[in-house]
């Protein structure tokens, strides 16, 4: 990568770009976590379990220096014999073996977790390049790398000569010892020292878990042009945007006209506005805002009003106050109950005047709404 795009990348990884680094298998890992992990479980193991795989060990060896074979027996008694000791040391040191396989299969939890990625299977041929891969070799990652592997070598070099020397003469006097508990002790001082070389690799782990973690954050990085690119990506160009909030826009348009024959009043500013208003005793609380629009939409419901005889009344007032203040589906605000119960009242009465044939009644002076607290 060029120098200049290295620069560029100052910005944390996105979600996305995590995922899709995860679905590559390029996750934080930590060899000397796993490793610190693995030998701290297998010395535990030695140390609990010294007696029962000292035990074990040694009948294996007892049943093997019994067998008595002769030249009769042929090839085939032997190998038969050969397979009864192995599998009586496998089963000597199982639990240990499964015990450290459970340490190997978890370790990858504490850091990253686990994954499997069908694409990190996949052979990549830029690595059999010899010249990229002296450059890679001879770069400040490598040294950095080559630093490191001496560090982890002196830690753990210092630590096994410390502890050989601190356990020199128990284990030169295991052998004035009997072999079972010879056995025994030997691998418990095995457990012992496997416990403080875990130490150790565990030190080194404290320092190679946080820099693997900025290892990996810090290669994941990205400028501010990529998370646009992606966020375009991900939510499509500011056109194709825009087109969906007009279809949207549109198709809510045209519920809400169709709301407008169902209306039982329309309060108009009279030219500006346009408010449209249904009420059912039965069912609702207050009168609720099916429709509003300013303008042309304004136009368009009066329009539809006409159409389908629905009462227009002019309240400009009401109609500024309900345009404002309400959303559609809204009830009106109690501080207009009164208001517009005059205004359905009116719109009765003239509904009673046609069905009877008698002339509609003269609207009245509608009380100017209070003002909004």
């Amino acid at each position: 990568m060029a120098e200049s795009e290295r620069h560029d990348q100052t910005e944390s990884p996105t979600q996305k770009r995590l995922e899709d680094a995860r679905e590559r298998g390029q996750v934080p890992r930590s060899r000397d976590l796993s490793a610190a992990l693995v030998t701290l479980t297998g010395g535990l193991g030695l140390y609990g379990l010294g007696q029962v795989l000292g035990g074990g060990l040694m009948q294996m060896m007892r049943a093997a220096m019994a067998t008595g074979a002769s030249p009769r027996d042929g090839s085939g008694y032997l190998l038969s014999a050969l397979g009864a000791a192995a599998t009586r040391s496998a089963m000597a040191v199982a639990p240990l073996l499964a015990l450290m396989l459970a340490a190997a299969l978890l370790a990858p939890l504490a850091i990253g977790g686990w994954n499997f990625s069908a694409t990190a299977l996949l052979p990549r041929w830029e690595r059999l390049d010899p010249v990229s891969g002296l450059g890679r070799v001879f770069s400040i990652r490598g040294l950095i790398e080559l630093l490191k592997s001496l560090a982890r070598f002196a830690v753990v070099a210092l630590v096994a000569v410390l502890v050989l020397r601190h356990q020199y003469a128990q284990f030169i006097a295991l052998g004035g010892q009997p072999l079972q508990p010879a056995i025994a002790r030997a691998l418990t001082l095995a457990g012992t020292a496997f416990i403080a070389l875990a130490g150790a690799l565990g030190a080194i782990a404290a320092v190679d878990v946080p820099l693997a973690l900025w290892q990996h954050h810090r290669s994941l990085r990205m400028s501010r042009d990529e998370i646009r690119e992606e966020t375009r990506d991900a939510e499509g160009s500011p056109e194709l945007r825009a087109r969906i909030r007009r279809t949207q826009q549109e198709q809510a348009r045209r519920r809400m006209m169709a709301e407008v024959p169902r209306a039982d009043v329309v309060v108009t500013n009279p030219t500006h506005y346009a408010v449209a208003l249904r009420y059912d005793e039965t069912r609702m609380r207050a009168p609720l805002v099916v429709a509003k629009g300013a303008d042309l939409i304004a136009l368009r419901i009066r329009e539809l009003a006409a159409e389908h005889a629905v009462p227009l009344i002019e309240a400009p007032p009401l109609a500024r106050a309900l345009h404002a203040g309400c959303e559609l589906g809204d009830e009106i605000p109690a501080r207009l109950y009164s208001v517009v119960a005059q205004v359905l009242t009116y719109v009765y009465q003239v509904r009673l005047a046609r069905r009877s044939g008698r002339p509609s009644p003269p609207p009245p002076e509608f009380v100017a709404p209070p003002a909004a607290e």
